[in-house]
């Protein structure tokens, strides 16, 4: 008992390390809304500064303290000031590569002034022991660094709690027209935080960096396991940061005395947040999750004749190069791989992951361990690599199925750097540790492939498995599966209400991004004769990340780009060749690069080249976009004239009828829906109005699965759908439309239709990596053009249409995926006099004739009475009235709701003049 005791108290003592330095990341976080990677370099700074100082100079401590404090101060007021201030508007993944690239920039520049040398530096706090008993003794420096991080954690929260600054740094963060509105700058409050945040990331460094030791990545290993107690403080709390950063230290501090296996306690701060977010986390995102502009995506579309040209390029002349040439040309193609893999993970899917470099060391784990145990041949060990690596990928996916954003960057990072830890690291026999992996001779198909003795034909095995892996990940973009990958990107939401299974989507691009990475790992392996996997570090998946967006995250020519500034690949060849050891700056080139590359063009260099000879065959050829074919899935041509006119037969909806039974929805301790009951019936319109707050929205979202049921049952045709998932009711025949659109912005008319009409079946995830097919569009779909007059826009993005024509849109995607039952929330909101009328005529009529069921929530009375059927009414969550139209709108409770009861004080108020009936 007294032994576990003193291992309790020593990991306290890790948990204050954690706890300062995760204060700084909750006040960078909480004043300027961003997550800081760069927060443990911003540190090593400071300590690098004091360390030059106090140790190398005699400088006194107070002195040098305040220097290093000062120079980390500094560093975090430029960054914000000059990269994150002219970011506010961009994506949050375009936030988050922009520290990624600051971390890059600093850590580079440290390497090349310090080197990677480990430095011990002397603590400047007290070097007594503390004995509680004979043997339960412990420094006094770790009793002094809780009492410091406790204090800290109290001053913070006064501060943010009790100050006008505190209160102005919350209504910046919240919103920030209204902070000004009330006299605060927005940026001035900003460049506050960071100082602060940055300069507790300073002082933090230099007074853990005696116990740790100083070098340059380790504090970029300790902010991971702050970023985990931040994380379970929803990066709010100072003091539940606390509380966790103790817990994680002494749990951390419990598994590594009493667990075998190495490493397994540096790995416990990420496995516990994976454990919270399975807990807490949610398999769609809520209704209040805004989604910001993510970098373009290209079209997939390949060039096979640019293709084969300069394949066959490459290889007549890798032959001739030296070898070191050819090494690099290798590096650079077996790089591109990896960062292949996250162009499929996040510029296809929008999953934020920065493990790939991991995965593609446990590809080459695998391999090389199977090569060395069972002697396989390459080829053996190559496919069983690649496809042992997928269920990993999908492992890794689990936490992306119950979060994303920055949630997902920390916990894929975390896991990252468990893997490092407890394998990559080992000196365990199973795993090769430090001695590495000895690897038989690379040949395939009989021909002698040895990087030693033949590194050209080495280097052309790399090249052509680019070449065919970029055509894989072409393929899939251009298949049902990409569209699929990019509806889940661009709104997870709207994704599953068109039946797309956003967990699917997920674990296809994880497991596919898992392979390819697995790929690139195994080729740059097998470079050596013994294989040493201390290289995958959690480091190297950050830096993959910005160097494919660097190269373009969304584009197939992207990866060859970023991978140039990879260490070993083309980029420190020709550095090198210019001048001796210039390639030791790669890092910071690339850093710097990455900085300029998001603030001036988020989607990458290739996009821009792209742009660039489009412009110039546009100037040659002066040609025409080939038109689009809208054929019918049963092969048939639609006449020209529009369905309204009757030149196409309207699709009749399979009848089903849905019912809701004292339906209730709570939010907490509050009632957003209480015993609702409704009948929505085919060739019906039933409206749903109310007062703002009434609850409608709410009773949508838990029709369609959005939000859960605590009471009532909700059936179609008498089969109960409370428990099933919103893709399962979707693809059951119940669509909606939402008040904000929710379309893909990112993706044309034509794909978003597409997106809602395609099959879902899961075939495709495997046929599209061979031969991408894209089916005719459904009946409904292309009626759906004709009726809402979307000839001319298919081509366009969504994002270049006005208002009314994204309306029309959004309806239209509904429909195309062949409803019996279609809710639409708010689909005249904004809509002018004209527009809504006309809407209306068009809605009444896809009722008359298509025999579909409607749901109706609209605030414009007008458009309510001209098409309803029957009207229900709610007020505070419970339904007050229903029955025709005429009925409703002479009902006294209706009447009080919206206007108001009159007061023995105050005048009557006027009766709104009665509306048209209904034609």
């Amino acid at each position: 008992m007294q032994e576990v005791i003193l291992y309790v108290i020593l990991g306290l003592g890790i948990g204050s390390i954690y706890s300062l330095t995760a204060q700084g990341l909750i006040t960078i976080y909480r004043g300027a809304g961003i997550l800081n990677f760069a927060q443990g370099a911003i540190g090593t700074v400071a300590a690098y500064v004091y360390w030059e100082m106090d140790v190398q100079h005699g400088v006194p401590f107070g002195i040098a303290f305040a220097a290093g404090v000062a120079s980390s101060i500094v560093i975090g007021v430029v960054t914000q000031v000059a990269v994150i201030r002219r970011l506010r508007r961009g994506s949050a993944l375009a936030r988050v590569v922009a520290t990624l690239g600051v971390l890059t920039l600093i850590q580079s520049v440290l390497e090349v002034i310090f080197g990677d040398n480990v430095n011990a530096v002397p603590s400047e706090l007290p070097a007594g022991t503390i004995k509680i008993t004979s043997t339960i003794q412990f420094s006094a420096s770790n009793v002094i660094l809780v009492g410091i991080a406790l204090l800290v954690s109290i001053a913070l929260t006064l501060l943010y709690s009790r100050t006008r600054f505190g209160l102005a740094t919350s209504a910046a963060t919240e919103n920030e027209p209204a902070a000004e509105a009330l006299g605060w700058s927005p940026h001035t409050i900003a460049i506050w935080n960071w100082a602060l945040g940055s300069g507790l990331a300073g002082a933090a460094t230099i007074l853990v960096v005696p116990i740790l030791q100083l070098r340059i990545s380790t504090m970029t290993t300790v902010v991971l396991a702050a970023m985990a107690a931040a994380l379970l403080a929803n990066f709010k709390s100072f003091i539940r940061t606390f509380w966790a950063a103790l817990g994680i230290g002494v749990v951390e501090s419990l598994v590594e005395r009493y667990v075998s296996v190495p490493g397994l306690g540096q790995a416990v701060p990420f496995l516990v947040v994976i454990g919270w977010l399975v807990i807490v986390g949610r398999g769609l995102p809520t209704r209040d999750f805004i989604l910001s502009r993510l970098p373009s995506v290209g079209t997939g579309k390949i060039r096979w004749v640019t293709t084969a040209v300069l394949g066959l390029i490459i290889c007549f002349i890798v032959p001739g190069l030296l070898v070191n040439w050819q090494v690099a040309i290798a590096n650079t193609f077996a790089a591109a791989l990896i960062l292949l893999s996250v162009v499929v993970l996040t510029g296809y899917t929008g999953q934020l992951s920065l493990a790939q470099y991991t995965l593609a060391g446990i590809g080459a784990f695998i391999a090389g361990r199977l090569d060395y145990w069972w002697h396989l041949s390459f080829a053996e060990a190559l496919v069983l690599g690649v496809i042992l690596t997928v269920p990993v990928g999908l492992a890794f996916a689990g936490p992306a199925l119950r979060t994303r954003g920055i949630s997902l960057a920390v916990v894929t990072l975390g896991l990252a750097s468990a893997v490092e830890i407890v394998v990559f690291e080992s000196t365990g026999n199973w795993a090769g540790g430090y001695i590495g992996t000895n690897v038989g001779n690379v040949s395939l198909f009989g021909y002698n492939l040895s990087p030693i003795l033949y590194p050209d034909r080495y280097t052309i095995m790399c090249v052509v498995a680019f070449i065919i892996a970029a055509i894989v990940v072409g393929n899939v973009r251009r298949g049902r599966s990409g569209r699929r990958l990019l509806a889940t990107r661009a709104n997870e939401r709207a994704a599953a209400a068109l039946g797309i299974s956003v967990a699917g989507s997920k674990l296809y691009a994880f497991g596919l991004g898992a392979a390819i990475a697995a790929l690139g790992g195994i080729l740059l392996a097998f470079q050596n004769t013994n294989i040493s996997y201390t290289g995958f570090t959690d480091f190297a998946s950050i830096t993959m990340v910005a160097y494919a967006m660097v190269g373009g995250i969304g584009y197939l020519w992207g990866p060859l780009i970023g991978a140039t500034f990879v260490t070993g690949t083309l980029g420190s060849q020709i550095l090198d060749t210019i001048a001796p050891n210039a390639g030791n700056y790669l890092g910071v080139i690339g850093g710097g690069l990455l900085i300029v590359v998001v603030l001036t063009n988020q989607d990458g260099i290739a996009k821009e080249q792209l742009r660039q000879v489009a412009a110039v065959k546009r100037l040659v050829l002066r040609g025409r976009p080939p038109a689009l074919n809208l054929r019918l899935s049963r092969g048939r041509k639609p006449r020209p004239a529009s369905w309204s006119q009757g030149s196409l037969e309207p699709v009749r909806a399979a009848p089903r009828t849905l019912a809701v039974e004292s339906v209730t929805v709570r939010f907490g301790g509050v009632g957003a829906v209480s015993q609702l009951s409704l009948s929505v019936r085919p060739g019906q319109v039933l409206g749903l109005i109310g007062p703002n707050g009434a609850g409608k929205t709410t009773a949508i979202d838990a029709i369609t699965g959005f939000v859960p049921t605590n009471e009532g049952s909700i059936t179609v045709d008498g089969h109960e759908i409370g428990g099933w998932r919103v893709s399962r009711r979707a693809r059951a025949g119940i669509s909606r439309t939402f008040q904000s659109l929710e379309l893909f912005e990112d993706m044309s008319v034509i794909d978003n239709l597409r997106a809602a009409c395609d099959r879902r079946d899961w075939l495709a995830y495997l046929t599209d990596l061979v031969v991408p097919r894209d089916p005719p569009l459904s009946q409904e779909a292309v009626l759906a053009i004709r009726h809402f007059g979307l000839d001319e826009h298919l081509n366009k993005q969504v994002s270049e249409l006005s208002y009314g024509e994204r309306r029309l849109v959004a309806i239209a995607r509904a429909l195309a995926s062949a409803p019996s039952i279609l809710l639409l929330d708010e689909p005249a909101a904004g809509l002018g006099f004209g527009e809504s009328s006309e809407l209306a005529g068009l809605v009444r009529q896809l009722v008359d004739d298509w025999g579909v069921a409607v749901l109706l929530v609209e605030h414009d009375m007008d458009f309510v009475m001209s098409i309803c059927d029957e009207i229900a009414v709610m007020d505070f969550g419970k339904k007050i009235a229903q029955g025709s139209p005429a009925q409703v709108r002479a009902d006294p409770a209706v009447i009080a709701a919206y206007l108001g009861t009159e007061s023995a004080e105050q005048e009557p108020v006027r009766p709104v003049p009665p509306m048209a009936e209904p034609a």
